[in-house]
């Protein structure tokens, strides 16, 4: 398959990862020699991806909406097939997984699709939110509402991807309100694989046990696991296709 351009963005600035502290905040030293701090969106440990003296590409916008203007989108990390940049901004995986709707790349699993809605309120309590929920075309041959679930992922074992890395209580509800949407809708698990390195998906059992059993129970339930791969680079991001996955029974 030849990679597919699938966003483009103006050419990201790139430096050395000095520090990342507070969960939000990493200090980054520029090519001019510059320290600046930025903004972290992925909150959990990022390991693999976190590497302190290591190179990362930051986005700048300025606004005075914003208390930070410059934002930590990529880091290159050691792989099989030689240095990877990752994705770890963690509120792009979304966006990304909704561009290659919109563009019918995942229609051969999807089916055609009428309408996207984002985070619409579902679940037993009405307390969760679906990250997208699919309106089938008429042409459709399945009419069910598509209930889409997102997670970025960027850890990694050989030739692995790997979720979560980290104990995960809402991943594991997520997981828990998709069961409860079958059979009368669909309920489909998208692992947004934020590197073009990796081969195949599974879930994390050494990081989260729970979590790998409540994806061993939706996958015989009827949740689709639909592990989606992006490659990252200074200007702009390609869809890689869909990877498999493996349940680790």
């Amino acid at each position: 398959m030849i990679a597919k351009t699938i966003t483009t963005f103006p050419s990201l600035t790139e430096g050395i990862l000095l520090k990342r502290y507070k969960r939000f905040l990493a200090d980054v030293e520029l090519e001019s020699g510059e320290v600046v701090t930025a903004h972290c969106a992925n909150t959990g440990p990022m390991l693999g991806v976190l590497h302190l003296g290591g190179l990362v590409r930051l986005s700048f916008s300025p606004s005075p909406s914003r208390k930070l203007s410059w934002s930590w989108e990529q880091a290159l990390v050691p792989s099989q097939e030689g240095d990877c940049w990752v994705g770890v901004n963690t509120s792009f995986a979304n966006k990304l997984i909704l561009y290659a709707i919109e563009a019918g790349l995942l229609d051969i699993k999807l089916g055609p699709i009428q309408e996207i809605r984002k985070e619409v309120v579902y679940g037993i309590q009405k307390k969760s939110r679906i990250d997208l929920l699919l309106t089938p075309k008429i042409s459709n041959l399945d009419q069910r509402k598509i209930f889409v679930e997102v997670k970025n992922t960027t850890w990694s074992k050989g030739d692995q991807a790997l979720f979560p890395d980290t104990i995960t209580k809402r991943g594991q509800k997520h997981l828990k309100e998709m069961i409860n949407e079958l059979p009368d809708s669909r309920a489909v698990l998208v692992p947004c694989i934020s590197r073009n390195d990796l081969k195949l998906f599974s879930p994390a059992d050494s990081a989260d046990p729970e979590y790998g059993d409540l994806f061993r129970l939706a996958v015989k339930k009827g949740v689709e696991i639909l592990p989606c791969s992006f490659g990252f680079f200074q200007n702009h991001i390609t869809w890689e296709g869909v990877l498999p996955y493996q349940s680790n029974e």
